[in-house]
């Protein structure tokens, strides 16, 4: 950041972070030394209280008082970069943006954040103005351990295991599937859908991934187009869902895609719950299509108490947690701290989100 001095020379000034999301002293102290051209702005007293890692929005009792407020306001009005949505509310977030003329750069905690800026409704020269980053790639390796355990969890018949347990019944021995003779269609190869791919490749599984592109992916066997899915789906053991939420995505898999399924297929979810369309997988859950589904994400969150989903024996409920680990909070920052290095040097910033699909 340049500006002059009173004697007109180009003088250096640090670049004004304020932190608007929870945010523990260690943490602070380490993006200070790790970028010692910022300066990082915060007081703890008008964030809400983080219940446990991750926990941006914070303790949900939590109230500023008016003059609380002003001075929460205030510091994020004045900020060249904001690390955090205010309040991880969209409203709140263009409020900012319209206050703030000064502010370039919003780094977002979710690694879907794009659609918190969507939802923001900001014009097109505001979105120019500001760029937004995500935390994608933090959260790919427990992602991708929630993926293989549902894929395993279909191969090795956990809901029949689970039923036989509860009802003190010994069937004697089945056969099980084995995840190294099965093909896993893998919906998205970004940081998730790679580090998935990974995982699943060294259990002598054949990966089949989703591509706009035809360029070579490590640990995929086999590329398609994602129009072409239903096409492969007569081969499909198994589908991991790992795509962001946005309109191109919207339901892609649904009645036609289960149909065409090889029948009893998994399904996992780490993604976006939009992908998937609800009551065509409810419906493939009850005909035996899919026959059994790990869905960390669901279309609306939280999971309405009436749905069908709960109750299903071949459904796995997980409260969009299996991203969430101790190490989640650090990593954000580390990325927080390279993304900074590089918007100073003017170079490229990680995980920036496309404004027109929003991811």
């Amino acid at each position: 950041m340049n500006a002059r001095d009173t004697l007109g020379r180009m003088t250096t000034k640090r670049l004004r972070v304020a932190v608007a999301t929870g945010l523990s002293e260690d943490l602070c102290r380490f993006i200070e030394q790790a970028e010692p051209r910022i300066q990082l702005v915060r007081d703890q007293s008008l964030l809400p209280p983080m219940r446990h890692p991750a926990d941006f929005s914070g303790d949900p009792g939590f109230r500023r008082t008016p003059d609380q407020q002003a001075r929460f306001d205030a510091m994020i009005d004045d900020a060249d970069v904001l690390y955090g949505i205010p309040d991880v509310d969209p409203k709140a977030l263009k409020r900012t943006v319209e206050a703030n003329p000064r502010l370039r750069w919003v780094q977002v905690m979710a690694a879907g954040g794009g659609g918190q800026v969507k939802s923001a409704g900001l014009s097109a020269g505001q979105l120019e103005r500001v760029a937004f980053t995500t935390s994608a790639g933090v959260h790919g390796r427990p992602l991708a351990e929630f993926a293989v355990f549902g894929v395993l969890a279909g191969a090795k018949s956990l809901p029949r295991l689970t039923a036989q347990q509860h009802a003190h019944t010994w069937s004697g021995r089945f056969q099980m599937k084995q995840v190294s003779e099965q093909t896993v269609l893998v919906l998205g190869l970004g940081g998730i859908g790679t580090e998935v791919s990974r995982t699943l490749s060294g259990l002598g599984a054949r990966v089949i991934g989703t591509s706009r592109h035809v360029h070579p992916v490590d640990f995929v066997d086999e590329l398609v187009h994602p129009d072409a899915i239903i096409d492969i789906a007569g081969r499909i053991d198994a589908v991991v869902v790992a795509l962001p939420g946005t309109d191109a995505t919207r339901q892609m898999l649904g009645r036609d895609f289960f149909a065409a399924i090889k029948r009893g297929a998994t399904l996992v979810n780490v993604g976006r719950g939009t992908v998937v369309d609800e009551a065509a997988l409810i419906a493939a859950l009850e005909d035996g299509s899919i026959g059994f589904a790990a869905l960390d994400v669901v279309e609306k969150e939280p999971l309405v108490p009436e749905s069908p989903l709960w109750d299903m024996p071949n459904v796995l409920i997980s409260p969009h947690t299996a991203a969430l680990n101790e190490a989640e909070d650090r990593l954000i920052a580390e990325l927080f701290a390279d993304n900074a290095t590089r918007f100073l040097d003017g170079r490229e910033l990680r995980n920036r989100v496309d404004t027109v699909d929003f991811y």
